[in-house]
């Protein structure tokens, strides 16, 4: 991987919703948000999505991914 930030995007989404889980069940501030379906969904889609982003931005859209299936 380079020094594209595009190819980090679906890593960073993925940081963001563990870290938002993290918050919620950690900070007794947030604490009434675990309790928020919407909430615990949203962190869960965002770290699925993130992961999903990260292998297909990778796998398909790469341009160090594009010379390694040239060669």
């Amino acid at each position: 991987m380079g020094k594209d930030i595009k190819n980090y995007v679906g890593a960073i989404m993925a940081l963001v919703g563990a870290l938002l889980m993290i918050l919620a069940t950690f900070v007794p501030a947030m604490a009434d948000l675990c309790d928020q379906n919407w909430y615990t969904a949203g962190s869960l889609i965002l770290i699925i999505g993130g992961i999903i982003a990260h292998v297909v931005i990778n796998k398909y859209f790469s341009k160090e991914a594009k010379v390694i299936s040239n060669e």
